[in-house]
This record gives C-alpha cells, sequence and structure tokens, in this order.
C-alpha cells in the first residue's frame, strides 16, 4: 500500500541541478542510501522529540509517520533557504502498539521478544520541503513476518550486533544478520530501510536535481 503527492504551491519555481538537498536525519542509513544513488547531499539532523509527537498525535502509523517526517524537514529548512529538504521517519506497528528505537539492549531483547513469531508493519513516510513549502510526500509500508526464533538464538543475535541493535525502529537490520530473524517479508526494500528512494528518485528528477 502506498501513496504519494506532488504539491505545487503557487509561485513555486522548479530546482535547476545546482540546487543543493540537504538531509534532515542522522540515519546513517538512509544518508548511505542516498549518496549511493548519486545524490549529493549535506546532512542536517533535525532535534525532534518524537516520542512526544506521537503521544500527542494519536493516529495512525501513517499519519505519524507523515507528520514527523514533516516536522524534521520543515525545522531544518529553516537553515537552508532555497535547498530542498528531506524530511523521512519510519513507524513500527504490531496488532496496534506502536514500538520505539530500544534504549539499551535489554530493550531490544525485550521488543524482539514481543514481535517473535508475529508479522508486523513498517510505514515509511519521506517529504521535500523548500523554504517552507512542502513539495511532495510519499508514504509506503511493508509487512515482515518474524519466525518463532530460540531465546538462545535470540540471545546469541544480540551478542553479535551489540548497539547496533538500537539504532532502528525494530531493533534488527535487515541488510545485515538480522535477515535471520524473519520468515517472510512483503513489500520494498528500501521502504524497510526507512526511505522509499525509488519515488524520491522520480521527483528529484522532475525538480531537475537528477538527469532523466
Amino acid at each position: 500500500m502506498m501513496t504519494a503527492t506532488v504539491e505545487h504551491p503557487e509561485g513555486m519555481a522548479v530546482a535547476t541541478a545546482a540546487a543543493s538537498v540537504v538531509l534532515a536525519s542522522a540515519s546513517p542509513v538512509r544518508a548511505a542510501l542516498l549518496r549511493a544513488a548519486g545524490i549529493p547531499i549535506a546532512v542536517d539532523a533535525a532535534a525532534i522529540d518524537e516520542a512526544e509527537v506521537k503521544t500527542s498525535l494519536r493516529a495512525a502509523p501513517a499519519a505519524i509517520a507523515e507528520t514527523l517526517a514533516e516536522l524534521k524537514a520543515q525545522r531544518v529548512a529553516r537553515g537552508h533557504p532555497g535547498s530542498l529538504v528531506i524530511g523521512a521517519d519510519q513507524v513500527l506497528e504490531c496488532d496496534g502498539i506502536l514500538f520505539d528505537k530500544p534504549c539499551d539492549l535489554a530493550a531490544a531483547r525485550s521488543q524482539l521478544m514481543a514481535l517473535r513469531g508475529r508479522t508486523h508493519r513498517l510505514v515509511s513516510a519521506v517529504v521535500l520541503v523548500r523554504d517552507g513549502a512542502r513539495v511532495w510526500h510519499h508514504i509506503d509500508q511493508a509487512s515482515l513476518t518474524m519466525r518463532n526464533f530460540s531465546t538462545d538464538f535470540l540471545d546469541r543475535y544480540l551478542g553479535a550486533v551489540g548497539d547496533t541493535a538500537l539504532s532502528s525502529v525494530g531493533a534488527y537490520q535487515l541488510e545485515g544478520v538480522g535477515a535471520q530473524l524473519f520468515a517472510a517479508v512483503d513489500g520494498d526494500y528500501f521502504t524497510i530501510l526507512g526511505l522509499p528512494l525509488l519515488p524520491l528518485l522520480d521527483i528529484l528528477r522532475e525538480h531537475g536535481i537528477l538527469p532523466s
């Protein structure tokens, strides 16, 4: 399931190939994806209290992810006039419960135990902002089923990955040894990594950032 919307505020200028692109995220994975795809970016992570926003919204995962992505982009755009600013966020939902990045390995273990043998959703949103105007947004989701792994496997997994488990909302990295946690995955690979990349590339081509 995905939605994509292009928004053209009145008088908005189309970016040229010389326009800069700023990623409003501290995620090294998102930055690596963009750079590997040939997008020259600056990184300026936004300071957002995500837990407070999630608590105040009381909304569906897609609305939460979109709101957080735009808040990040809007905050960073203030310091980068004329630049296209990318805001992104990801929400994990399982049976109506939202999960955050674990604060320590004990929390990661508890979270993975809660997801074991069950199917959860990852909802990823990306928003483009320039000079305070939202230019475009896209939301996509993936469905992932964890296998019913043993507690011994879980302890060995956490011992192997260490604090890396704390860097993602699911306490796993599908692109690494975290793949061993899963029985089935249904969805776009880039969405699972936290950035719906292909639609983003399309809109950057439209704005002249990438060649068409």
